[in-house]
């Protein structure tokens, strides 16, 4: 496989499965600790990607908190908080998302080739659009952040996202936490869709770790030959 970054998805999800519910109410799946240990690992990520859903509906800023993080990343010559990264296939998104306009540092989206144009538009002001090709593919995106510099991705979500790092291969590392309740709406979304996963009964991925933070559980799987847990 060609040079991509260590890939570490990060997800929160309900005992059954759940990232959120099928309402406009905000399913809140961690606590403070837990949203602590995030931080920290945003910090040693070189980008962090969501995709658009993500963006639109949660209106994420994706910084680093802690001061003390932000003023590390800054001696070591970086920028406080990680380059921020969508994609999107329709370009639905609102330059004045918090996505966009907080945090210094470099935010990339990904879009297929004919909406280029569109995107540069609408997004040109306040991010970098890069052409994914014909659809947006996680394996040419991987790519192109490596040339770009990225040697650690965080991958947030949403389950769409997830899925389709995850199908291709593309995933070094799952923290997964399990939030103490159920949502019980099939309507909501789901951790991942329907997908021809590498791991199955036949090939178990690997769990190296298992955390009780508060009330939720952090559940750590090896799933490539390159995990390295820090």
């Amino acid at each position: 496989m060609p040079d991509r970054p260590y890939t570490l998805l990060s997800c929160g999800m309900s005992i059954d499965g759940y990232l959120d519910t099928a309402t406009d109410e905000r399913l809140l799946l961690s606590n403070d600790a837990d949203l602590d240990r995030v931080d920290a690992v945003r910090a040693r990520s070189d980008a962090i990607l969501v995709g658009a859903a993500t963006v639109r509906n949660d209106n994420p800023r994706l910084l680093v908190r802690a001061r003390a993080r932000r003023a590390e990343r800054a001696a070591r010559g970086l920028p406080p908080t990680p380059i921020k990264v969508t994609v999107t296939s329709r370009v639905r998104l609102d330059p004045r998302a918090d996505f966009f306009v907080t945090g210094d540092t470099e935010k990339l989206v990904y879009c297929p080739s004919d909406a280029v144009a569109e995107a540069r538009c609408r997004l040109g002001a306040v991010a970098t659009v890069v052409d994914g090709g014909r659809r947006v593919d996680m394996c040419r995106m991987s790519e192109d952040l490596h040339v770009r510099g990225v040697r650690r991705l965080m991958v947030e979500g949403g389950g769409n996202v997830h899925t389709q790092f995850l199908t291709a291969g593309l995933a070094d590392e799952l923290h997964l936490v399990v939030a103490p309740f159920f949502v019980g709406d099939s309507r909501a979304p789901r951790f991942v869709g329907d997908g021809r996963f590498p791991w199955n009964p036949d090939r178990h991925a690997r769990l190296a770790e298992v955390r009780r933070i508060g009330d939720v559980v952090l559940l750590v799987y090896a799933l490539s030959e390159r995990f390295c847990q820090d």
